[in-house]
């Protein structure tokens, strides 16, 4: 009897639906397994296996060169100081966008590595009970923001994609690698060619991945079969550790490794140093449309600049 349950055949059952009457899965085997076991063991076996072990230590790898970096190198700073003459780089609507897809972003990671890493990390420290709880609360944001995320996305992508086009200028910026390590700034648009690469890699390319195998794996009522289930389970898993680790760089730079950047998307203003010295081919077209301010002058609405404040 044993031996009929585990051959994977379909058998009679009350309950109606794709494979209703499957009791085990067959026998296969994920990429890179030499033992067959049970369709499900098998998936077991690969999530908490390479992908877990493999995608663990890549995202510890870069959290570890990320800190190195800052603390050798610190935040990028401008080379002048700054002028005192703000410029709009991003009007409330674009902000908004921006907020709402990166807070989603961040709950749905921190609880996407909690699920595939918590009883590995969490578990010995926290303890049963609390993990049982703060998992639970994991699981069941994962499945109400994600929807959210994927809505953000699309209004994100309608906003920024006419400025995310690549273009001649960004082959030299990716060449020169930004300037990162040279210290010398390679003129860029509005978004420079590493920015464009997130956007389209990023934002557009593995959202969708997520956002298909993701849905796909929220609404099991549409009877997918269990293997099918089970692989995008996998690819889901892997896409996110890519995601994070791209997404690690943007926000390092949005936000402590390079000074003004997190006010500029806070306030929706950059001050004309910053933006000359980061941007400058976007500075130059804004400053074509728009007549020069004289020094000091504030936009209405815009934050007063940082040497106004303190009076220097």
């Amino acid at each position: 009897m044993w031996r009929e349950v585990k051959s994977g055949e379909q058998n009679y059952t009350s309950t109606q639906g794709r494979e209703a009457g499957v009791l085990i899965q067959p026998q296969a085997r994920f990429p890179g397994q030499s033992v067959t076991s049970t369709a499900g063991e098998a998936w077991r076996n690969y999530r908490n296996g390479p992908v877990t072990v493999y995608g663990g230590w890549l995202l510890v790898i870069i959290a570890l060169a990320l800190t190195a970096f800052y603390v050798v190198r610190g935040p990028l700073k401008l080379h002048e100081k700054p002028s005192g003459r703000m410029i709009e780089r991003f009007s409330a609507v674009e902000r908004t966008a921006h907020w709402t897809m990166a807070i989603s972003f961040i709950v749905l990671a921190l609880s996407g590595l909690t699920m595939l890493f918590g009883k590995h990390v969490l578990l010995p420290v926290i303890g049963y009970t609390l993990f049982a709880w703060f998992s639970a609360l994991a699981k069941n944001l994962h499945n109400f923001v994600g929807p959210v995320f994927i809505l953000s996305v699309l209004v994100f992508v309608v906003i920024y994609i006419k400025d995310n086009f690549p273009n001649a200028r960004d082959i030299e910026w990716m060449l020169k690698g930004g300037g990162l390590l040279s210290g010398k700034q390679v003129p860029s648009g509005r978004f420079n060619a590493g920015e464009k690469v997130y956007f389209w890699a990023g934002v557009i390319g593995l959202t969708i991945l997520m956002a298909v195998t993701g849905l796909v794996l929220l609404f099991p009522n549409f009877e997918q079969l269990r293997t099918t289930m089970q692989q995008m389970s996998i690819i889901h898993a892997v896409g996110a550790i890519l995601y994070v680790a791209m997404a690690s760089f943007h926000i390092y730079l949005g936000t402590a490794g390079m000074e003004g950047a997190y006010q500029i998307m806070r306030t929706g203003y950059a001050d004309e140093a910053w933006a000359k010295e980061h941007h400058s081919l976007w500075y130059e077209e804004v400053k074509s449309r728009k007549p020069s301010a004289p020094a000091g002058a504030v936009p209405a609405g815009a934050p007063r600049a940082r040497r106004e404040e303190t009076g220097d």
